[in-house]
């Protein structure tokens, strides 16, 4: 299965696995690339010796082509920027932020550029200043959310720019994936799926809250400006009463300073942050990353070929 994106990124399926921050290590980075998609390794707030670790873990297993996330509000932005130019990382997907000022850094360096988008607005802003692909993320994704679903966005800005646009959010099997093609998308970003794989280095706690979860489980909630997708808890609910109570911001960013790693690293399901999608309902396994990638090609190839025979 060959699209654009493919093409543009030196791999065998079009098949990006999400960034996200204390999950996408290394280990599960490397085992995507390995089974032919791009790995992409979440720098989220972590400092460049951290980053570089795991860079260098994903070189220690593959030849494969691979990413690093990174996310715009971090501290670190202008260090890891160029770390992954030091280290030759072939591609970046960013978020929260706009990568313009680095675009001419990142591609001297041969990196290409994928911004996460959640509004048509910003894809013909960032087409503009010369970024490869982006991805359209709908608000059934799990972590930071926009407002549109995935069903609504991904055609919006395949007909507003000429650059190819993997979609995200709310896919987790060839169903899905089927969808995103026949929407306009060259191919899937996909997270919450990707969890759930043997690679994954996140706690076996949180690991099976997805599996457990089922379709109404996730919330928004968080932060007031951004907010994030997650399964229901103790933590949800402490946020739910700050909003009914009208508490000022800082009260929200006290309550969730570092939950995220409690949940992904410690297990705390009921206290942390437990970021997953709304097809967390549909994950019902763990298995490895590259037997998920093979179950996801087959279901695309058996619905495609089923809605071509009608």
């Amino acid at each position: 299965m060959q699209t654009a994106i493919c093409d543009l990124l030196g791999i065998r399926y079009p098949i990006l696995q999400g960034g996200m921050a204390w999950v996408a290590t290394g280990e599960l980075a490397a085992a995507v690339s390995a089974a032919g998609g791009l790995g992409i390794i979440g720098a989220g707030n972590a400092p460049p010796v951290v980053v570089r670790k795991e860079i260098r873990k994903v070189k220690a297993i593959t030849d494969s082509p691979f990413g690093v996330n990174i996310y715009y509000l971090s501290p670190f932005v202008e260090e890891i920027i160029d770390l992954v130019v030091e280290e030759k990382v072939p591609v970046i997907t960013t978020g929260a932020g706009n990568p313009g000022k680095h675009i001419p850094q990142l591609k001297e360096a041969g990196i290409k550029v994928i911004p996460v988008v959640a509004a048509v607005a910003l894809a013909r802003r960032l087409e503009k200043i010369g970024v490869d692909a982006v991805i359209a993320e709908g608000m059934e994704c799990g972590g930071h959310i926009g407002e549109l679903t995935t069903m609504t966005l991904v055609p919006q800005i395949v007909d507003a720019i000429n650059l190819p646009v993997i979609a995200a959010g709310g896919i987790a099997d060839g169903r899905g994936m089927a969808a995103a093609l026949a929407l306009g998308a060259q191919g899937v970003q996909i997270g919450t799926r990707f969890i759930c794989a043997s690679e994954c280095t996140a706690h076996e706690k949180y690991k099976l809250a997805i599996i457990k979860a089922k379709d109404r489980d996730t919330v928004v909630t968080g932060i007031p400006g951004h907010k994030v997708r997650v399964l229901e808890n103790k933590l949800t609910r402490e946020f739910a009463r700050l909003e009914k109570e009208n508490a000022a911001e800082d009260a929200f960013h006290q309550l969730g300073s570092g939950r995220l790693r409690m949940a992904v690293v410690e297990g705390d399901i009921d206290n942390g942050s437990v970021m997953a999608g709304q097809i967390a309902g549909m994950v019902n396994e763990i298995k490895p990353a590259a037997a998920i990638i093979e179950q996801l090609l087959k279901e695309t190839q058996d619905v495609l070929g089923r809605i071509c025979s009608v």
